[in-house]
């Protein structure tokens, strides 16, 4: 009986010391790198967003486990001379706060992005989506057709995967309550451990951007709740992939995509040209690059999204629920 008291005394230590190593990463995180933009309260979340310029609208979604930092990399400030450019954290993510209760899945974020449309009178935006941001942009331009004027997706999520990327691996993990005690103990002192080897995957076959964990935000990924939100992304992210892939041919708007030829989280086929097979008027591109085009071409991406906002906008459509 002794034994085992002080066998969970120890283990009650451990996780006590690993909570405040954890508290104070945090801490030194957010000094680091404390909120750029402003919060606009929407139902369902708290948006943290950063608008630069003026101009047609363009509203940028980024992906797992990512934040909008990997936009203002690069492709903001390029884009905003032309531009009203609206960049968002997806509920959870980043500085963005889901409200507790809330649905990750890619229709629930969608109407949160719709209620940050109409927050912003944005119009009719021409939305970015990179990676799970992409499979986002498209549940919101399927339910609200009337609120997208067009879509520019970079290396998207368009169907279901068969096998997690082992780089997001450490995600799934099904329980709330396990998400919380492993964001709180574990998931900082094993991604400090693992993050040069995830990175030189996400970005494989291009180098690694020396500055990724402060100019692009890569350090915010030690808060617990972002890892606790990229996880509730992750086990929600098929629920709502097959009802969506029966609708793309019904789709009616400007399409444009954007894939690397090395990418290695997902599958430029069956992803990217899957869904410029199943869109009726999809254009795709190719580039030699991996996934994480945002911050490696900056230049590339910024130029692709302003030819997809120079193509023919349909008018309006009438609403679709998507259910």
């Amino acid at each position: 009986m002794m034994f085992l008291f002080l066998a969970l005394a120890a283990v009650l230590l451990i996780e006590a010391g690993l909570a405040l190593f954890t508290l104070r990463t945090v801490r030194r995180v957010e000094a680091a790198l404390p909120p750029r933009g402003r919060f606009v309260e929407v139902p369902g979340a708290r948006l943290h967003v950063v608008e630069r310029g003026q101009g047609p609208t363009l509203l940028l979604v980024h992906g797992l486990a990512g934040q909008l930092c990997h936009f203002t990399y690069g492709i903001v400030d390029l884009l905003a001379s032309r531009y009203r450019v609206v960049a968002v954290d997806r509920p959870g993510s980043g500085y963005s706060v889901r409200a507790a209760g809330s649905s990750a899945a890619l229709g629930a974020q969608a109407e949160v992005l719709a209620a940050l449309i109409d927050a912003l009178k944005l119009g009719r935006p021409v939305v970015v989506g990179h990676s799970l941001g992409g499979a986002v942009a498209l549940a919101l331009a399927q339910r609200h057709p009337e609120r997208v004027a067009g879509l520019a997706l970079i290396a998207p999520l368009t169907h279901p995967v068969e096998d997690v990327p082992p780089v997001f691996s450490a995600l799934k993990i099904a329980k709330p309550w396990a998400r919380t005690l492993v964001a709180w103990t574990l998931a900082v002192p094993i991604g400090l451990a693992r993050r040069d080897a995830a990175l030189r995957v996400l970005f494989d076959p291009e180098p690694v951007a020396v500055d990724f964990a402060t100019r692009a935000g890569g350090m915010l990924t030690l808060r617990p709740s972002h890892f606790i939100a990229a996880c509730a992304d992750l086990a929600a992210a098929p629920d709502d992939m097959p009802a969506m892939i029966q609708r793309y041919p019904a789709m009616r708007l400007p399409v444009s995509i954007l894939y690397g030829r090395g990418d290695r989280i997902l599958d430029p086929r069956t992803q990217g040209e899957a869904l410029a097979r199943a869109l009726p008027g999809a254009e795709l591109t190719l580039v030699d690059g991996g996934h994480m085009l945002p911050v490696t071409m900056p230049e590339r991406c910024a130029q692709f999204i302003h030819e997809a906002a120079a193509r023919p906008t349909s008018a309006p459509l009438v609403r679709n629920n998507g259910r």
